[in-house]
Formats: C-alpha cells, structure tokens, sequence
C-alpha cells in the first residue's frame, strides 16, 4: 500500500487496514507527511514508534524521499555547464549529490533508516545523466567527474541499505547495485486517464516491460485518489462505488505477479470493499510461486480483443497460469492456441478453468493445445495447466 497520509494516526490505521486484508507492507508515499530529512530526535523517534507498531503486527514499513526535481541553494544545485548557472538538469533543477547538501542527505537518509528499523526505500533520484559544473563542490572536482562520482554515492548508499536487508524502489537501473524494482512504462500524465482507457494501457505496459525483466521487478500504479489531474472517472474513489474496476486492475497486476502502488488514504472503505480486497489478496498469495514466474505473451491489448498472457515454471506445482481478458462489451467466445513448451509438459496436459474440473488436452505437433474460452464482458478469466 503506497499511503497519501497527513496525521500519524492515518499511518496506524493503514498498518490496521493491511493486516486486515493480507497486504505486507505499506509504504508512505510521496506526498505524505514523512520527512526523512529532519533528523531531530523528535521526529526520529516519532518514526520509529510507528515502525515498531507495524513490525509487532507483522507488517513492513518504508518511505519516499525527493532527492531531484526540486532546488535547494544556488551553492548546492547541480550547475548548467551551457549558462554556469543552476539549472539543466535532467528534470529542470536539481540538488548535486556531490554537494554539501547532497552528502548530508546520504547521511540523513542512513541515519533515518538505523534509526527507525525501516524496511523499504523509496528513492526518486539522482536520475543517471544529471552533470554538474561547479567546482566548489566537495564530493567532485568540475564538470568531468560530476556524473561519474553522483552515480557512485548513489549506488554506496544502495549497497549500505542492502547490507541490511532494505528493499529498494528506485526510477532506475540499479539491479547490479542493490535496487530492488522500478517502473514499467510509467508515465505520470497516464493516471489522469479515465479507469477505462487505463485498464488497457496498464495491460499494454505489462505486456512491454515483462520483455527485459521479471514481473516482480516491476511496478504498476493504481489512483485510489488524483493524481496529476484527471476528472471522477479516473480515480477509484469512493472505493465502493468502483469496485468492478477496482477489482479488475487489482487482478489483472497480481494476475501478473505486478505489486502495484495502491496510493491513497486507504485499501477500504466498507465491509464489500474490504471482502473484495481480500478475495484478490487470497487469491494472489495461493498462486504467488507460479504468478511471479516469467511471461509468455498471447496477445498484446489493444481494446478490440481478447489479449492476455501465461506464466510458466516447469518446477512448479502449477506449470502454467494463463490470464485472457476482454475488453469489450459482451461476453465473446474465442478458439486460441495456447503454446505449452515453456511449461516443461509433453502428452497431455491438465486444464482448469478457475479451480474448475480440469479436462485432458492432447499437446500436438507445435507444442501446443487448441483450447475454447468464454471470456466475460468487461472482465477476465483465468486457467490452471498441470
């Protein structure tokens, strides 16, 4: 759960809210009210008090911090090397990490974390690209070191956090440096889209991003509430008022083995709400090993048609999971080919229909059954191959 909060009393009724459901962790997101960077005792200890109350529940707990996209002084912005001036960098202005400023953030941010026992961190820059042309700054000599040293102190403070076990969220590719997971295809502007058009789109993105990485390496976004504009039809609160689209992008992210960023105020806003919740969270950690396995693509969504994807894990108890899903008004009935050489099974194979009774297939010459679906209106379906 990524939490929009404003009082510490939210913080605890979203630990309440994520022990309730079967969600792990929750995350303060950006604009909440945590601020890493005031290392006062007070606020120290305020944090770890509430850090302390979701570990005795069994939940996780971390935070978002700005580094770029914002400017701090003229002596510790990153300088232009076209005017000699702050500015230029790859959001508009942004603090140099290399800076006296940027080295007592690092420090801050380390201090925040052994200090408060929190688990996840999430870090929005240094982005890699962003050069600095001052030469009064005590971590870079000028210009030509700039970038290289930036990078540097940015994947140590990967490595400290990953030496205690911190689970990192970062814009880039730090893989080999210890960050955890980025974005897929994201776009802020996207979210500001009608549910509808963003159903397609999240699927879209899925069916991308899964080409270089695992599911697990990737995240999605779900608006609880605004976020960059967009009218009612965007957002999905009041929750129980949306809970068709609710529970659709919710399965069709688990459905990928995508942990999205649910962002909002809350997971819930009524017993109906909550059971649904709950009957997605249910269904994802039953399926977890096989659902955040690798993809076999089907069909791309393009909103005309069925589309969907596979997971394979020949090890694995379910060899395969496939997800079809329709976009369309009506209920439509579709022969497909679905390919099963991924999956490690030769013969016959075992199909369910939603834990339904399995029925026998013959895998032929390509590798591959003919299988005949029913998928309903605005809505998913999904299969089980032993």
């Amino acid at each position: 759960m990524h939490l929009v909060s404003k009082t510490d009393q939210e913080v605890y009724t979203a630990i309440e809210q994520c022990v309730e459901t079967g969600y792990e962790a929750v995350i303060l997101s950006f604009g909440s009210h945590i601020n890493m960077e005031d290392d006062s005792d007070e606020n120290l200890n305020r944090w770890k008090k509430m850090a302390d109350y979701a570990h005795e529940k069994g939940i996780k707990i971390g935070g978002y911090s700005l580094f770029s996209s914002r400017t701090i002084s003229p002596e510790d912005d990153v300088i232009d090397p076209k005017t000699g001036k702050p500015g230029g960098a790859f959001f508009g202005n942004a603090p140099c990490m290399a800076s006296n400023w940027g080295l007592n953030y690092l420090e801050k941010i380390k201090n925040f974390y052994q200090t408060t026992g929190f688990d996840l961190f999430e870090n929005d820059g240094p982005y890699p690209g962003d050069v600095c042309a001052s030469t009064s700054h005590p971590g870079h000599a000028g210009l030509e070191d700039s970038q290289w040293v930036q990078l540097n102190l940015q994947k140590e403070l990967y490595h400290w956090m990953n030496e205690r076990g911190i689970y990192i969220n970062a814009p880039d590719w730090y893989f080999l440096d210890g960050s955890h997971k980025i974005a897929m295809g994201y776009r802020e502007v996207n979210f500001s889209l009608s549910r509808t058009q963003q159903k397609i789109l999240n699927r879209q993105n899925i069916y991308d991003a899964t080409w270089e990485k695992t599911p697990s390496m990737g995240w999605g976004f779900v608006p609880l509430t605004a976020y960059h504009g967009g009218g009612a039809d965007a957002v999905l609160e009041p929750l129980n008022e949306h809970l068709a689209d609710y529970k659709m992008l919710m399965m069709q992210y688990y459905g990928a083995g995508i942990q999205a960023c649910y962002r909002g105020p809350r997971l819930y806003d009524t017993d109906e709400t909550k059971a649904m919740v709950i009957e997605v969270i249910d269904w994802y950690k039953k399926y977890r090993s096989i659902l955040n396995a690798d993809i076999i693509r089907l069909r791309r969504a393009d909103g005309r048609d069925w589309d969907g994807w596979m997971h394979v894990d020949p090890k694995g108890r379910e060899k395969a999971l496939i997800m079809l899903f329709n976009p369309l008004d009506q209920t439509i009935t579709r022969k497909l080919r679905i390919p099963v050489y991924y999956t490690g099974l030769t013969g016959q194979v075992e199909l369910s229909e939603q834990e339904g009774t399995a029925k026998t297939y013959r895998v032929g010459t390509a590798n591959s059954i003919e299988i005949e679906v029913e998928i309903p209106a605005n809505y998913l379906t999904w299969f089980t191959l032993k």
